[in-house]
């Protein structure tokens, strides 16, 4: 059974103010995102996400517990099966996926449906989605050799569509500050409590 929480009015009001977190799990950067998710403030979102099957559904129930314990809301990754079987809150899209998010939606009506995006005609392919992850915004290890986006282009890009935009890549303490124009931030590294 699903979480309780009405998600799509949750993030939507979340939405509005600045500073809202997206952590995302990754196998290489994040082995132990546990920390990281008990740290993070009610009203955040958890991505899920792991190449492996099985490490991605043995992940996402250690975290299911812990999330739903401390408001947070639960998305699994490219995995609408998994999403299902656990009762997550809602889906993210890959890009390449992005156009989906209309057909989830009229599947599960209460799930959360985010997608990501890597330039403006992909954010405009994730307007169907609940929000869009937009990168990378600053060099990031996860997009080696792509230029980033820089913050001024991505905030326009972030102003331009309907639907709350998360910046992600590269982003850190530091230049978070940079950020303006956006519905929160999206990172794996900048949330590791080892960092």
């Amino acid at each position: 059974m699903a979480h309780s929480l009405n998600v799509n009015a949750r993030l939507r009001r979340a939405a509005l103010n600045a500073g809202e977190l997206v952590l995302m799990t990754d196998d290489l950067r994040l082995p132990d995102p546990l920390p990281a998710v008990r740290a993070l403030p009610p009203g955040s979102l958890v991505i899920v996400r792991a190449r492996d099957q099985k490490r991605r559904a043995s992940l996402a129930m250690q975290l299911r517990p812990v999330a739903w314990a401390r408001g947070l809301i639960l998305l699994i990754a490219d995995d609408s099966e998994l999403a299902r079987a656990i009762g997550a809150n809602g889906l993210h899209l890959p890009q390449a996926r992005a156009r989906e998010a209309a057909h989830w939606r009229a599947k599960n009506p209460a799930w959360l449906i985010t997608a990501s995006a890597h330039s403006l005609k992909s954010v405009l392919r994730g307007v169907n989605a609940d929000a869009v992850l937009l990168s990378p915004v600053f060099a990031t290890f996860s997009h080696k050799g792509a230029p980033p986006l820089s913050p001024a282009r991505a905030r326009m890009i972030a102003r331009s569509v309907p639907v709350p935009v998360f910046a992600l890549g590269g982003v850190t303490a530091r230049n978070s500050v940079l950020l303006s124009g956006f519905s929160g931030i999206a990172a794996i590294s900048a949330l590791d409590l080892r960092s």
